[in-house]
């Protein structure tokens, strides 16, 4: 007769659009004891042989025990109902010890002067109270006593029980942890379990219930904890255990020596929307959407940001994603960006910056510090009338790799550069590096037990320096040794009005990368184009200065031909 029960006792989530002020619970314990069972499997036979004429045993069935054994009641959300324990407590005005309290008193003198409180077992624990912070760790663990099988709280839930889910409190968890050291860089297993503990805003209430013996109301260890609803500010509802719709009741046995049984009904009772108030709250809501978008659409304007004539604006948004192949540990890079002629930048644009020191970790056989350093470089080109000698050139990274370990031995670990792509898009690059050697035993041990290496005076000597005027530079005499690669992650957008037409740059681009086969070195690809710039525009000038008569009959000639 009682062996169908629902076991599942998890949480359920749900989410709404509905104020959550509008949730009802419909919540129903009934006390199921040898007794109350006998008495209504009598009743049952007894109602089904009245036609025979027998008797009816009254007897065993008390009107005033059947008001102690069960109850039902609807609950709204945050609606405080007190508990015998809590009308015996606030009648004193001296246990009031906050704003709380004191108004708790007075409701329960209004109660007390009226026909007295609702309910008599189910009470409720609102997100205010206090009980509702220090519940106990047993009580919190009530889906124990809700199911059949044994089952042992974990370390998390233990964690879990004493942490308040609460707005008011935005409190870290662990505030002895000195302000100075919030990185934990080797971390113990202790600690890692102590700081395992998720403390979101949550707003929090507790549907109890005094299930202690008739005529012995009101004592705090019997009092157990039936269901908790959880909520935050989008939505979302969490309720534990679940609503029954149609399921079997859950069971709850009572600690002690009696260890009687209750059975526990939940349902939401929620007054649905009718249609036309939900057609209304959807076009609410979607008049307030395009109200929103036009508000946005406002800030930022339905004209496209260009730059003048004449002018090509880059933008880059570039990563340093990783280093690898270096000789010592604890690496940081310095970079800085060098600007040709006719580029220029903002007046508070940064041209370089320096990288977080990274420890390396070992990656296959080589150990890779991985950075993912975030940069962003906006500059200006100003196009000016081409001579035979003027080259587009394009912007130049420049970077340095050093090492610095805790004795405060400084390393320079290698050189490199990175220059700008001059195709818009997404592009991956890994640099690889070189720094000075200088021969001799006494620069090797220098450098092993003191720090310290050769470095460049001008960083722009890893390519060909801009301030270079000769026909060819000579490094003949100068050691290096190759060292490590830095790996870039770049996002490229280039934007112009009037200065090269962006299909006609895009066929041409297409057509010298077909050409040359995918060769990819972007300084040779940037001369030919400007090279077939040079020449079409000496062509448009030769045709320009030519007779109108002599341009009419070859294109007579032309057509002609073609025909």
């Amino acid at each position: 007769m009682t062996d169908c029960w629902n076991t599942d006792t998890g949480e359920a989530v749900y989410r709404s659009r509905d104020a959550v002020k509008n949730l009802r619970i419909k919540v129903r314990i009934e006390r199921v004891t040898s007794t109350a069972a006998l008495s209504q499997h009598l009743q049952q036979q007894v109602l089904s042989q009245q036609d025979r004429g027998d008797i009816e045993l009254e007897t065993l069935t008390s009107q005033g025990q059947t008001g102690d054994n069960d109850e039902e009641l609807i609950v709204g959300w945050q609606e405080k109902l007190f508990s015998q324990y809590e009308m015996e407590l606030f009648q004193n005005e001296a246990a009031c010890q906050t704003p709380l309290d004191r108004q708790y008193h007075a409701e329960v003198k209004a109660l007390n002067r009226t026909k007295g409180r609702r309910n008599h077992r189910i009470f409720t624990y609102t997100d205010h109270d206090r009980y509702t912070n220090c519940l106990p760790l047993h009580q919190m663990q009530s889906s124990d006593l809700l199911t059949t099988t044994k089952s042992s709280p974990t370390f998390l839930a233990e964690r879990m029980a004493s942490v308040r889910h609460r707005r008011q409190e935005r409190r870290t968890m662990d505030c002895n942890i000195p302000k100075t050291k919030i990185i934990n860089w080797e971390p113990t297993e202790e600690f890692m379990k102590n700081s395992h503990v998720v403390n979101n805003a949550m707003q929090t209430m507790h549907i109890m219930g005094d299930l202690g013996p008739n005529g012995r109301l009101g004592q705090k260890e019997n009092e157990c904890l039936l269901v908790t609803i959880k909520t935050d500010g989008n939505g979302t509802v969490i309720a534990k255990p679940d609503f029954n719709r149609g399921k079997e009741p859950y069971r709850i046995v009572t600690e002690g020596e009696k260890r009687e049984v209750w059975r526990l009904t939940v349902e939401n009772i929620s007054t649905a929307m009718k249609p036309e108030e939900k057609d209304r709250e959807q076009n609410m809501y979607k008049d307030l959407y395009v109200r929103h978008k036009e508000y946005l659409n406002s800030l930022v304007g339905q004209d496209f940001e260009m730059p003048p004539a004449g002018i090509l604006r880059y933008l880059m948004n570039g990563e340093i994603v990783s280093a690898k192949g270096f000789e010592y540990d604890n690496l940081y890079i310095h970079f800085f960006m060098e600007l040709p002629n006719n580029w220029s930048s903002l007046p508070f644009q940064s041209l370089s910056g320096v990288t977080q020191t990274c420890r390396t970790k070992t990656s296959g056989k080589e150990n890779v510090a991985f950075f993912s350093y975030p940069f962003n470089f906006e500059a200006f080109y100003m196009s000016e009338k081409e001579s035979e000698e003027s080259i587009l050139q394009w912007p130049v990274l420049y970077f340095k790799v050093l090492s610095l370990d805790s004795w405060q031995r400084y390393r320079t670990e290698g050189y490199g550069y990175l220059l700008f792509p001059a195709m818009p898009g997404k592009h991956t690059v890994t640099c690889h590096t070189w720094r000075p050697l200088q021969t001799g035993t006494v620069s090797a041990l220098r450098r092993f037990f003191i720090g310290g290496s050769p470095e460049l005076e001008d960083h722009s000597y890893v390519r060909i320096p801009g301030t270079f005027k000769g026909e060819r530079l000579s490094r003949f005499g100068f050691c290096t040794e190759t060292t490590g690669s830095v790996t870039f992650n770049l996002h490229c957008i280039q934007q112009a009005r009037s200065f090269v037409d962006a299909a006609l740059l895009k066929k041409r681009r297409q057509k010298v990368f077909d050409q040359l086969g995918g060769f990819s070195q972007q300084g040779a690809v940037c001369t030919i184009l400007e090279a077939f710039q040079r020449a079409r525009k000496n062509m448009q000038e030769a045709r320009e200065s030519l007779p109108r008569d002599l341009i009419s009959a070859t294109s007579q000639l032309q057509l002609e031909s073609s025909a």
